[in-house]
């Protein structure tokens, strides 16, 4: 297990965190959106973006023209971070009022993928991790798409993961308040797929990965 670096050691509620790599490819295996946090001519920035993972990397893409990998493909530091919010925890005070998440923060340098191979590569690990199983029936890019595409890969090295799980934590002068307290559990469920109007009638629609649900 990697060990925690003076940037990545928890200081508030160490007992929540981990520095596990099992722990933190869960978090990123289950989520889908990132946020990339980075400073560009001296303005912070945070974007949220689509990302894939193999392994210990990080694939993020975009556009060739965007701001935030084109300062990030040049080498800058960075801070990706993707919570999993599991549910609202409603206490019999305001201040005791909490959530249950999962969180994961990984702080490295970015660098582009230029060999084609390799970022063909990259961008199949993406669409499998968004919608697994589809990448197959798909058209891949071409020549031209391909350019007009950019592709980073992040380390997953520095890292911590953060989590709270379980009911409320009351004051004892609280507990005979009367307001329900409890956990309202959240989590990412789809819906009913809805097909383009050009897609000829019979063709199954895309099935939601059962590890999503």
């Amino acid at each position: 297990m990697p060990s925690p670096t003076p940037r990545t050691q928890l200081r508030r509620y160490p007992v929540r965190g981990s520095h596990d790599r099992d722990v933190v490819n869960a978090i990123l295996d289950e989520g889908m959106v990132c946020h990339v946090g980075f400073v560009a001519d001296g303005q912070p920035y945070v974007i949220p973006t689509a990302y894939g993972r193999s392994g210990d990397r990080l694939f993020l893409h975009g556009s060739a023209a965007s701001r935030m990998l084109l300062h990030l493909g040049g080498g800058l530091p960075v801070c990706v971070t993707v919570t999993l919010l599991d549910g609202l925890v409603l206490a019999r005070s305001s201040f005791n009022n909490s959530m249950n998440y999962r969180s994961a923060v990984i702080l490295g340098v970015a660098q582009a993928v230029a060999e084609p191979g390799a970022k063909l590569a990259a961008l199949r690990v993406i669409s499998e991790h968004l919608a697994p199983g589809r990448w197959e029936a798909e058209r891949e890019p071409s020549e031209q798409e391909m350019a007009a595409t950019l592709v980073l890969e992040l380390p997953i090295a520095e890292f911590s993961v953060k989590r709270r799980g379980g009911p409320p934590v009351d004051a004892p002068a609280d507990l005979d308040r009367p307001i329900w307290a409890g956990v309202v559990p959240l989590s990412l469920q789809p819906g009913a797929p809805v097909a383009d109007e050009r897609t000829p009638p019979g063709l199954q629609p895309w099935a939601w990965p059962a590890r999503r649900g």
